[in-house]
């Protein structure tokens, strides 16, 4: 008997089968331009590799729709208007019981049962990459919220700023720190390379705009990190995705925004601390879903 994670993810899908333990292991597809659940089922099929499957837990981006089992991602154009994922999955793995969450729910409970949050009870884990989503851990419990959508931290107002964001309004963390965000900030000030790996490898070698524009995201991100700990009562906020890995450049300033905003008298334990788990959060998070579906 197998279970099987599929991650829905802003750039491709991918999936694995949890007793992998080779992160080799892991099948990855860029997301299609037509045809997406075709595409998406036969990565599943030909992870499965003909076993039984007794579970599938899968994470995707939002929204979603939990409790229907409905996805629907802005990035697959064939599913903006949403994609009974959980349904068509049951269909081609009729012993299996599927699970829908967000991909911010699914990195807390990776982070929870693999990464850095193993010994705390209240903590937010943060992918920051093109999107910038989250997961709550309050009391031991990952919060979903009543979709499934608890987690949206990218559309969380940073203040002191007003970029445009996708979503039609202004100021939103995502449209300051997410990835696509930065780099086009920093093509503005012309800069000249496209990709965010790209930037952070212009910052490390001391390029003032890529600098510039890595500092705010981490100003923005710092700020934001200091309300939602101050409304939550937190003791750890762990951040993964791309730009997690940029050094000093993003983790100074925001940094120092948490410590110049998280100054109540229960915050000094507050720590902010860079993911483990590398890119394969979600999955792992979409594993324990998985087998928690199966009872």
């Amino acid at each position: 008997m197998t279970t099987l994670a599929l991650e829905i993810g802003t750039k491709g899908f991918a999936a694995s089968r949890i007793e992998d333990d080779d992160p080799d292991s892991v099948r990855r597809i860029a997301l299609p331009t037509s045809d997406a659940w075709a595409r998406c089922r036969d990565l599943l099929l030909e992870t499965a590799r003909g076993d039984q499957v007794t579970g599938v837990g899968i994470g995707s981006i939002g929204p979603i729709d939990m409790p229907a089992g409905v996805v629907a991602p802005s990035e697959i154009a064939q599913w903006r208007t949403g994609f009974a994922i959980v349904e068509a999955v049951g269909k081609v793995f009729p012993s299996a019981s599927v699970q829908l969450g967000f991909a911010g729910v699914c990195q807390a409970l990776a982070e929870r049962n693999f990464g850095m949050t193993t010994e705390v009870m209240d903590s937010l884990s943060l992918i920051v990459s093109d999107r910038i989503s989250a997961g709550v851990m309050v009391g031991g419990f990952v919060a979903v919220g009543r979709t499934g959508n608890g987690g949206h931290i990218g559309h969380m107002i940073a203040p002191g700023f007003d970029d445009q964001c996708e979503c039609g309004g202004r100021g939103c963390l995502e449209a300051v720190a997410g990835a696509a965000s930065v780099v086009r900030w920093a093509r503005e000030q012309g800069w000249q390379a496209t990709t965010s790996a790209e930037l952070i490898a212009s910052a490390a070698t001391g390029d003032q705009v890529a600098r510039a524009a890595l500092g705010r995201a981490g100003t923005a991100l710092g700020r934001v990190i200091a309300s939602v700990a101050a409304l939550l009562d937190l003791d750890r906020v762990v951040v993964g995705g791309d730009l997690a890995q940029a050094g000093p450049a993003l983790w100074q300033p925001l940094n120092e925004a948490v410590a110049t905003h998280a100054r109540l008298s229960f915050l000094p334990g507050l720590r902010v601390v860079p993911s483990q788990l590398g890119d394969l959060g979600v999955l792992a998070g979409a594993g324990v879903l998985g087998l928690s579906a199966q009872g």
